[in-house]
């Protein structure tokens, strides 16, 4: 018996073996051919810091402490970046400007302190065509508003921050922006993934 059923094993084999040499080439030149080299899949919860501050810091830099409100509106900054489909520069650069302009703060008109008509977290102004009140103190659409601006400036991407900022904002000091590049991009690098 037990030679019986090695020859059917060895048949079974064999046909198997005949098979695959007849239908091989023919099922090979037929079928797509499939990577099967190993992958590495690396998954990083950190942001390249070349992609945050790709010039480096320009002078003296400020820092404040934040309160719940303006984590939130850092939060805010940053999916409302995403959702324009920029880049966490963009970020960088968005939070930047609102840390000099408000102080990540959502201002409402602030009376005889206020640079006229200017509101929310950009101090934008309606009176320049940035939006309604509502518009601009609506922290999604002030910052869509601001990265429209930001995409319509040639080489941003390529600028020193105060640069960029200042191209979109046209401060009376051009140079304010520059003083909160580590915070903002500490901020960007904290929170992009979140």
């Amino acid at each position: 018996m037990n030679t019986i059923m090695r020859k059917s094993v060895l048949g079974i084999a064999g046909l198997a073996f005949a098979g695959g040499v007849i239908g091989g080439p023919i099922a090979a030149h037929n079928a797509q051919s499939v990577d099967v080299s190993p992958v590495a899949v690396v998954q990083s919860d950190k942001v390249d810091a070349g992609k945050l501050i790709p010039h480096g810091v320009q002078g003296a830099q400020s820092r404040i402490d934040l309160d719940d409100e303006q984590v939130a509106n850092v939060k805010a900054i940053i999916a409302a970046t995403k959702k324009s489909g920029m880049d966490e520069r963009a970020a960088v650069i968005s939070i930047a400007t609102s840390l000099q302009e408000s102080k990540l703060e959502n201002l409402g008109h602030l009376g005889d302190m206020n640079d006229h008509d200017s509101l929310g977290l950009f101090q934008q102004r309606p009176s320049s065509g940035w939006g309604s009140p509502e518009q601009i103190t609506d922290p999604e659409y002030s910052t869509q508003a601001f990265l429209k601006g930001l995409k319509q400036v040639d080489g941003w991407q390529d600028m020193p921050l105060t640069d960029a900022a200042q191209t979109v904002q046209v401060s009376a000091y051009p140079d304010a922006y520059a003083q909160w590049e580590q915070q903002a991009a500490d901020l960007v690098a904290q929170y992009w993934n979140s």
